[in-house]
């Protein structure tokens, strides 16, 4: 029975355990059965995502230093670094004017009630926003680590994404001697994605007790009460993820099988919908690339950890989302310029967001304060979404990481790093 189960592929493996967490989760929601779903089943979700996270770093550092050994020239580094922050910007402004127009013809503010919000959660949320301050010269700065090792045990991705290339590019410049260092970066980087092959063998596990959780604890009652909204990011999600990653990036700029992409990301996929979390996906979005895309190591080690961490498209349509829902909901007309400045705050913010659940939610404060809205309004429409956003959420994380690996893929091929072999093959049967 176990030999059957694991001959099956693992992104089919992925889905009959979200498709089964489904069914036990509504089950238990309507007979009492939340709690033995939180009690029992969910710690074996939280144990999957905390195995995932423990290879996050171990992970970044060790691709990150191979990645740019791999290249042999500090040039190519930064060629491909501007490269990939450009196709990652421009997929992110385009996500949030999608999520604007879906918003605006879906219209899902329109007759929502807020008298009934939870006035705590309110509460909570506005001491969270009011006692959160941000420089922009700070959080440029913040990305270079005054203590390396610190950054690491807190977890920093981008002080540590920023001090692994610089060790790498060290280790080009020595020459020969460096060879302990770099043989040693090589081999560390092979434990580490094996240990990622064990772990994902884990994944269905994860995945279902995760599921299961989210429908017993929410049901479907999040039908009724965020139906248009839940609707409107679905959709503009889905048409991000399948019109302009799979049609404009892979089928016009590759004029790669749009099929053979999706069917090589489908194991990234169901963990980062499952999880919840950019982070959390990365050594799972590494291993598609590589092993199913057939993208260099060079590539895949040092875009995917920058796409973890700039690249939020699922985001950016989100905060789009959010900022009409929240205009339709008091009434509030926006000119063309709100619209503007909607697109930029939102653009803009959502490359800060961090890889984690709900980030999203603490960055609308600064989208709405763009268009006038107090803090209390800000705290009304948060508390109103919050208790649904898991389920947004999953969706908004499996669109960001579609967008890395799409990223990945296109600036891979500008760099002659895939292999077109292993890209279309059928990884999806």
């Amino acid at each position: 029975m176990i030999v059957k189960w694991q001959s099956i592929i693992l992104w089919k493996r992925i889905f009959i355990a979200l498709v089964l967490g489904v069914i036990i989760g509504l089950i238990a929601h309507y007979n009492s059965g939340a709690d033995f779903i939180s009690t029992w089943i969910k710690p074996f979700g939280d144990g999957f995502v905390r195995l995932i996270k423990m290879l996050i770093l171990p992970l970044i550092i060790t691709t990150l230093v191979s990645g740019v050994i791999a290249m042999g020239d500090p040039k190519r580094l930064g060629s491909l670094g501007l490269k990939t922050i450009i196709f990652y910007l421009g997929t992110t402004f385009f996500a949030v004017i999608l999520g604007m127009v879906f918003a605006g013809i879906l219209k899902p503010g329109l007759g929502i009630d807020l008298s009934n919000v939870d006035m705590a959660l309110r509460g909570s949320l506005e001491s969270k926003v009011t006692t959160t301050e941000f420089s922009a010269v700070e959080q440029i700065l913040s990305i270079i680590p005054d203590n390396p090792f610190k950054s690491i045990v807190e977890g920093q991705i981008l002080p540590v994404i920023f001090f692994s290339l610089i060790i790498g590019i060290g280790i080009i410049v020595s020459g020969e001697a460096a060879a302990p260092l770099k043989s040693f970066f090589i081999s560390a980087e092979t434990v580490v994605m094996k240990i990622t092959l064990f772990v994902m063998e884990l994944a269905p596990i994860g995945v279902f007790a995760l599921i299961a959780w989210v429908m017993s604890d929410q049901g479907l009652s999040i039908i009724p009460a965020m139906g248009k909204l839940a609707i409107a990011l679905y959709l503009a999600c889905i048409f991000q993820i399948v019109f302009v990653y799979g049609g404009v990036i892979i089928k016009l700029l590759l004029r790669m099988p749009a099929l053979s992409f999706f069917g090589g990301i489908l194991d990234a996929q169901g963990v980062a919908y499952s999880t919840a979390s950019s982070s959390a996906t990365l050594p799972v979005s590494i291993a598609c690339a590589q092993h199913n895309l057939g993208i260099d190591e060079s590539v895949a080690g040092s875009v995917l950890p920058l796409g973890a961490t700039i690249n939020m498209d699922g985001t950016a349509i989100y905060l789009g989302i959010i900022a009409l829902f929240a205009a339709q909901a008091f009434g509030v007309e926006l000119g063309l310029m709100q619209y503007g400045l909607i697109a930029l705050t939102a653009a803009v913010t959502s490359i800060g967001a961090a890889g984690i659940p709900s980030a999203s939610l603490f960055l609308a404060y600064t989208v709405l304060g763009s268009i006038g809205m107090s803090l209390e309004q800000y705290s009304l429409i948060i508390a109103f979404i919050f208790p649904f956003d898991r389920v947004l959420d999953m969706m908004r994380t499996m669109t960001n990481v579609t967008g890395d690996l799409a990223i990945a893929s296109l600036v891979a091929k500008s760099e002659n790093q895939l292999s077109v072999e292993i890209f279309k093959r059928s990884s999806y049967h």
